[in-house]
């Protein structure tokens, strides 16, 4: 009966680290889309996607392709840098030069998990 159990927590360990992931991304475009002053609505209409693609990826919910991952930087006048270490992640919008809303932050936002 042990051996389940280890399996078990085994694969609940690897979906806590995939949600910890999941809602770092979704921070992380949150962060980005306020900044600008956007709606989720605004971004799904600039990433070609729909609000509610937008709102489950922000409430970390579903994990974006790298296609879709591309369109919502571009849409968010960003680069994407993902850091993936361990158990740990953290993902960064950074702005592109001149599009930068608060000119005294000289480096993107970084969300972990």
């Amino acid at each position: 009966m042990n051996g389940g159990w280890g399996s078990e927590t085994v694969e609940e360990s690897q979906a806590y680290i995939e949600a910890g992931y999941a809602f770092a991304l979704g921070l992380a475009v949150y962060d980005r889309r306020t900044e600008l002053g956007l709606t989720q609505t605004e971004l799904a209409r600039r990433a070609e996607m729909t609000q509610p693609q937008i709102s489950n990826i922000e409430g970390g919910d579903s994990v974006p392709t790298l296609p879709l991952l591309t369109r919502l930087a571009k849409a968010l006048d960003a680069s994407l840098t993902i850091d993936l270490e361990g158990d740990t992640s953290a993902f960064a919008f950074n702005a592109h030069d001149g599009h930068q809303p608060d000119e005294s932050s000289t480096d993107g936002r970084t969300s972990a998990a």
